[in-house]
C-alpha cells in the first residue's frame, strides 16, 4: 500500500505485533521499521523488563504534549529547543485500569512571557492523545518554565 492510499483511508500509522510469549509483544512500525517491545508489569504478573502497554499509554501523552507544543513553537516561531517531562502512572482496581496520569513538564530558558507560557499550557490539552483518552483517566499536567 502506498502513501497515497493510506491518506485516502486516514490511515496515519501501521504497526504489526507478535506475542513473543512470556507475557511479551514485540511491535514494528510498519513505515520506519522502528521496533519496541512491551512486557508485563510486576504487579500483574509481568518481569517488567520493558515498557508495558499502559506504561507506553502513559507515554504517549507526555511525548504528545511535548511534540503539539513544539508544533505550536514552530508555526509562531517561538524559540523551543528543550522540554523533558517525568510521567507517573497510578493504576486502580476494579476494574483494573489507569486512574490517573500525572506529567510534569520542564521547558527550558526560553524568556516567555506570562501570556505565551499560558498559551503553552493551553495547548498542552489539545494533544490528540490527551482528548482521545477516556475521561475518567485523571490526567494531571503540570508546567515548571526554567526562566
Amino acid at each position: 500500500m502506498n502513501n497515497v492510499d493510506l491518506q485516502q483511508r486516514k490511515i496515519m500509522a501501521k504497526m504489526n505485533m507478535v506475542y513473543a510469549g512470556d507475557l511479551r509483544c514485540e511491535i514494528v512500525h510498519e513505515y520506519s521499521q522502528s521496533q519496541i517491545e512491551t512486557d508485563a508489569p510486576l504487579d500483574n504478573q509481568g518481569k517488567a523488563q520493558r515498557f508495558s502497554p499502559t506504561d507506553l499509554l502513559c507515554t504517549s501523552l507526555a511525548t504528545c504534549i511535548i511534540t503539539t507544543i513544539a508544533i505550536a513553537a514552530q508555526a509562531r516561531k517561538w524559540p523551543f529547543s528543550y522540554a523533558k517531562a517525568s510521567i507517573e502512572k497510578i493504576m486502580q482496581d476494579n476494574p483494573r485500569r489507569i486512574g490517573e496520569i500525572k506529567v510534569h513538564i520542564t521547558i527550558g530558558k526560553h524568556g516567555y512571557s506570562e501570556e505565551t507560557k499560558d498559551k503553552i499550557k493551553a495547548y498542552s490539552r489539545a494533544c490528540p492523545v490527551s482528548r482521545s483518552l477516556n475521561p475518567e483517566v485523571i490526567q494531571t499536567v503540570t508546567f515548571e518554565f526554567e526562566d
